[in-house]
């Protein structure tokens, strides 16, 4: 009677040591990419989801017979990623705008004054050329740009820019330092950009 490569695993170092130590190398591996199936499936809410439909997925891909393809499953994974990036960037500025100093305008974008310049100080128009440093990170605190870090604030013509800044820095005098909180619609949008900045993106500057 054969004996599968699994359960020889078992039987082999059965009683010696624990289940993760006697498993094979290659039982190791596959074990290992469940559990990081599951640690995916549990950042994403997904730890009640049927997990039968992922077995049946992979043995019908194997055989052949499986009734979503390759593309059409990344499609729908992405849209997935993308809705679950919108709702935590919702949730985050929602708790942000309870938060004593925080001022939330019409458009939907959000900043807190740091540093404000004497008053009488020039606010830049749309049309104006810029200067600044910034300092940008996700709302996990990921940072994806960074002209402090580079050491070389950043010159731009105002109106070049996504559209949280441009209504920021025209309420801004030369020399205030503001944290500005940028839902995706004042940012990058749908799609991201560069593969550091996700689609649906809520967006962190100072």
């Amino acid at each position: 009677m054969k004996v599968s490569g699994y359960l020889a695993c078992f039987l082999l170092f059965y009683g010696s040591i624990s289940i993760a130590q006697s498993l094979c190398e290659n039982d190791k591996v596959m074990y290992s990419l469940g559990v990081m199936l599951a640690e995916d499936m549990k950042k994403g809410g997904l730890e009640s989801a049927d997990r039968t439909l992922i077995v049946k997925a992979i043995n019908e891909y194997f055989e052949g017979t499986n009734t979503i393809d390759l593309a059409t499953a990344k499609t729908i994974i992405s849209k997935y990623k993308s809705s679950i990036q919108s709702k935590a960037g919702i949730d985050f500025l929602a708790a942000n705008a309870k938060k004593a100093g925080v001022v939330t305008l019409p458009s939907g974008l959000q900043y807190e004054v740091m540093i404000t310049a004497p008053s009488g100080g020039k606010k830049p128009l749309l049309t104006d050329k810029v200067k600044t440093h910034y300092h940008g990170t996700l709302i996990d605190g990921k940072v994806f740009d960074s002209s402090v870090q580079r050491g070389q604030p950043l010159e731009f013509q105002l109106d070049n820019v996504i559209k949280g800044w441009q209504e920021a820095l025209q309420l801004m005098s030369v020399g205030d330092k503001w944290r500005l909180f940028i839902p995706y619609q004042l940012g990058y949008g749908e799609r991201g950009t560069g593969g550091s900045i996700p689609p649906y993106a809520t967006l962190i500057f100072e």
